[in-house]
């Protein structure tokens, strides 16, 4: 692979031959500047072998990959069925390496999830060490569900305290109680007083 400078591979793909996919993973390896992966729609099967050659993977939030077993088709005896197989579980192997590298997982528990056929969302893959970043930066203030500290009240008095900050709101200065207006001095009411006495006898 030639050229100089950085690139960034965007991934959206079921996959396919596995033997291709070794084949880009090694031209990715081999690429003397940086290499950026970009999963915005599915990495499965290859394409997820693909993957693993980047110096930094980051995926889409709604993004998706998939692990599994290879296959392939095989007619024949007996004999030819055993060479398949044995075919497949090396196959296996070297799909691991690439998997074992980027992660750090263990070969047994990558063999497993191969086994189960295993789908990740951006949020699994990340915590499983399939990928490196979340396009999208989430606010690490407001508490998330998952944190198993949410509550309704924490995130509204976070996010009043946010909008406040940023308007720079100043709290209301307190209102004086108006004076009553209609007001009637002692002197007159007396008068009236007396004058609506003086009337009624």
């Amino acid at each position: 692979m030639s050229g100089e400078g950085n690139i960034t591979v965007w991934i959206n793909s079921p996959g396919g031959d596995c033997v291709a996919a070794a084949q880009i993973y090694n031209m990715l390896k081999e690429y003397s500047g940086d290499v950026v992966v970009k999963i915005d729609g599915l990495a499965a099967s290859a394409a997820s072998v693909i993957a693993m050659a980047g110096d930094k993977v980051v995926m889409s939030p709604v993004a998706m990959m998939m692990i599994h077993n290879p296959s392939t088709v095989a007619f024949g005896e007996k004999v030819d069925m055993q060479k398949a197989i044995a075919m497949l579980d090396e196959v296996k192997e070297s799909i691991i390496n690439a998997y074992e590298i980027k992660t750090g997982m263990s070969r047994t528990k990558l063999a497993h999830m191969m086994d189960a056929e295993t789908w990740m969302d951006a949020h699994s893959a990340l915590d499983l060490g399939f990928t490196d970043e979340i396009i999208g930066k989430v606010d690490e203030d407001i508490p998330q569900a998952g944190n198993l500290v949410f509550s309704e009240a924490t995130v509204m008095n976070s996010l009043m305290d946010k909008i406040a900050k940023r308007c720079r709101i100043q709290p209301p200065e307190p209102k004086e109680e108006p004076k009553p207006t209609n007001t009637v001095k002692a002197d007159s009411l007396e008068e009236r007083l007396f004058l609506m006495k003086t009337w009624r006898d």
